[in-house]
């Protein structure tokens, strides 16, 4: 045997096997960047007929307002010549029991007064529970419902002054007639925008006003004719 002692060769390293986690990481980050990458590129091609069908979706909804509006405005209108017509006797009473600016005339009979109540109570039923509209719209019908409120008030001071001792009236008649010039002035603002809505929708000038007196600061109709 020798003596000489024998060099082993050098151990050749082992790499480590590949870890669960680094062989799905590489295929997590691929799936990752391709999901981003298609969420835009799905935006883009859908955004053209999006946004086209959203517009259209706008225009149609603008066309059913405009039309909705143009019948309520007619028949606001009709409603309003109604309604005048039915306060015109109850208005000439009233200028004629508390003149805009003068001494009270004669005490009304009561019946007359009764008679006044049941018009103008008919009214405010007639403007109550609105149907919803446009902003124009809306306007006009809520200055006729807050106009015929007022002067209901203003009937009914007038019946609580009557059920006074003559010498106990004035204060009470004082008050109903500043509620019918407050309800003269608000109806006449309401009429002054509807006469605007016809005009606007092609009606033409639609004069819906309430006589008014100097003093009660109303709004009158213009010149134009009706209709034109």
């Amino acid at each position: 045997m020798s003596n000489r002692t024998r060099v082993r060769p050098p151990a050749r390293a082992v790499a480590p096997a590949a870890s669960p986690a680094r062989r799905i990481a590489p295929v997590l980050i691929a799936f990752a960047l391709g999901a981003l990458l298609a969420g835009p590129i799905g935006a883009l091609a859908a955004g053209d007929s999006s946004a086209g069908s959203t517009a259209d979706r706008v225009a149609a909804l603008q066309a059913e307002e405009a039309k909705r509006d143009a019948a309520q405005i007619v028949e606001l209108t009709a409603k309003a010549r109604e309604v005048q017509g039915r306060l015109v006797p109850v208005l000439d009473g009233l200028a004629a029991a508390v003149p805009p600016g003068k001494a009270p005339g004669p005490a009304v009979d009561r019946s007359d007064v009764d008679g006044w109540r049941e018009v103008t109570g008919k009214a405010v039923a007639d403007f109550a529970n609105p149907p919803s509209g446009g902003t124009g719209v809306n306007i006009a019908r809520s200055g006729l419902a807050a106009a015929v409120r007022s002067l209901d008030a203003a009937v009914d001071t007038y019946a609580a002054a009557l059920a006074q001792p003559p010498t106990g009236r004035d204060a009470l008649v004082e008050l109903a007639g500043r509620q019918r010039d407050i309800a003269v002035a608000t109806w006449s603002t309401a009429a002054t925008q509807l006469d605007v809505l016809n005009i606007d929708s092609g009606n033409g000038h639609a004069h819906v006003f309430l006589p008014a007196a100097p003093g009660q600061g109303a709004l009158t109709a213009d010149g134009a004719p009706e209709g034109k």
